[in-house]
């Protein structure tokens, strides 16, 4: 499979490669949301937490005699059924979310995700990104020109890098709206598919072959 290769400058400079195995598959709908429920589960923070009646404070001393008051029998004003009491059968940060991914679905699934990018033409290739000072403004200018190449113009964006322009390109993209950047070794399907168009940096297409041994 060939695709249009562009420079920083959203101009034609010629074809790229792209292997099959990697952007060419059909669509697994099953499996992409399998692996892409399960990656979101592995990235919930749980931090929802109630306190039972154990854990609430005070309620030591029993707050009448057991009988003959006329009141029904109580040993603690802390049981759930007081107010101030403690919560029964509520959320508890002990409660694990994470789900396991095989490794072979993992990696499937992102092959699905950028084959999905590149049938839907939200995914274009750049030949690299150079400046001669490395400022916010003048990669605002990059991706601004870039978008343009897409047909939703304003929508969020993922960078691809490989490693040796990784930390300068997120450097420098930091301040910048709807704008991430991710190195290619750590691509995985749902950070494809939770931003609206993909533009990978052709030196990342060999990491990722080589990465994800394809």
């Amino acid at each position: 499979m060939e695709v249009n290769l562009y420079n920083q400058s959203a101009k034609n400079v010629g074809k790229v490669k792209l292997p099959d195995a990697i952007f060419g598959l059909p669509l697994n709908k099953d499996l992409l949301y399998q692996v892409v429920t399960s990656q979101m589960a592995n990235k919930r923070q749980n931090i929802a937490h109630t306190k039972d009646r154990g854990e609430v404070r005070g309620g030591g001393k029993k707050p009448w005699r057991q009988k003959g008051t006329g009141r029904a029998r109580h040993g603690s004003i802390r049981s759930p059924i007081w107010k101030g009491g403690g919560v029964t059968f509520g959320p508890r940060k002990e409660r694990v979310f994470k789900k396991k991914i095989n490794k072979k679905m993992a990696r499937k699934a992102l092959f699905l995700a950028l084959s999905s990018k590149v049938k839907d033409k939200e995914m274009i290739v750049i030949d690299g990104i150079a400046f001669n000072s490395w400022k916010t403004k003048e990669m605002a200018v990059v991706v601004n020109k870039i978008s343009e190449l897409f047909s939703s113009k304003h929508s969020s964006l993922l960078l691809v890098t490989d490693k040796k322009m990784g930390d300068t390109i997120e450097r420098v993209s930091r301040n910048l709206p709807r704008v991430d950047v991710m190195e290619a070794k750590n691509l995985n399907a749902l950070d494809v598919i939770a931003r609206k168009n993909l533009v990978i940096l052709k030196d990342s297409l060999n990491v990722i072959e080589k990465n994800f041994k394809v």
